[in-house]
């Protein structure tokens, strides 16, 4: 299987974002977009390339497919469990994103010129996000390839933005002779990571606790009976625990 945005701000929100040894790994050949009637995954190559779930019934690329009750009812718990973690996603997702312009804004303020017009730009950074979260991830809708382009996009702009006022700063301070600020550069390391760890904490059980749901959801995918016209599983998806040392990702 190969790692793509499927359940993409469900992974976001598991990721080591705090350099310990937490969360899961997500996997799947699939893309997923929720919609107020259905879930539906699609892939470009494989078979089958288009998965359907409504209410406990099942499509698989061309036409609907007879399911025995139980199966009918674990597929339903998978699309409800699905629509439940959605809030919660993109709110662990927004945080993980939040502790990267936290910890670059404030460090970039310490060395700037003007703090003030650094953390400007962290604010309007933030506000982007949240819209582009906002129209990726809804009580009825979610599309992965959306919120991961979101929260990269908007981390992707902010970030070269706080990294020149760092360097700028750093110029500056070369140039006047300002030794303090030259030696607080030597431990930038240091400062990111005091900014990072207590945002971090914030989010692990939340992290955690998502984990579990994922893991809930696999267990439905496993369980089922139906199989293809080639005698294998759907295989919707595979979650693992990050193994010990290893971030998840």
């Amino acid at each position: 299987m190969r790692r793509v945005p499927v359940f993409a701000a469900l992974a976001l929100a598991c990721v080591n974002v705090a350099a310990k040894d937490i969360g899961c790994r997500v996997e799947s050949d699939y893309e997923l977009t929720l919609n107020p009637r259905s879930l539906i995954l699609v892939r470009d190559a494989g078979v089958p390339k288009a998965i359907v779930m409504r209410q406990g019934r099942l499509f698989v690329d061309t036409a609907w497919v007879t399911l025995g009750s139980e199966d009918a009812r674990r597929l339903a718990a998978f699309e409800q469990g699905t629509r439940d973690a959605m809030p919660e996603a993109q709110a662990i997702g927004r945080a993980a994103a939040d502790i990267a312009f936290t910890a670059l804004g404030e460090v970039a303020a310490g060395f700037s010129s003007d703090p003030v017009a650094v953390r400007a730009k962290l604010d309007a950074a933030r506000v982007k996000l949240d819209a582009r979260l906002a129209n990726s991830v809804s009580a009825h809708r979610f599309d992965g390839r959306d919120v991961g382009r979101g929260i990269a996009e908007a981390v992707g702009e902010a970030i070269p933005n706080l990294i020149g006022d760092i360097v700028g700063g750093a110029i500056s301070a070369a140039f006047t002779g300002d030794k303090s600020r030259l030696e607080r550069m030597e431990h930038l390391d240091a400062e990111i990571e005091a900014a990072v760890a207590p945002r971090a904490a914030a989010i692990e059980q939340r992290s955690l606790a998502l984990c579990q749901r994922l893991e809930a959801l696999d267990a439905l995918d496993n369980a089922l009976e139906y199989r293809l016209p080639n005698g294998q599983p759907l295989q919707l998806l595979r979650v693992t625990a990050a193994p010990e040392g290893v971030p998840a990702s």
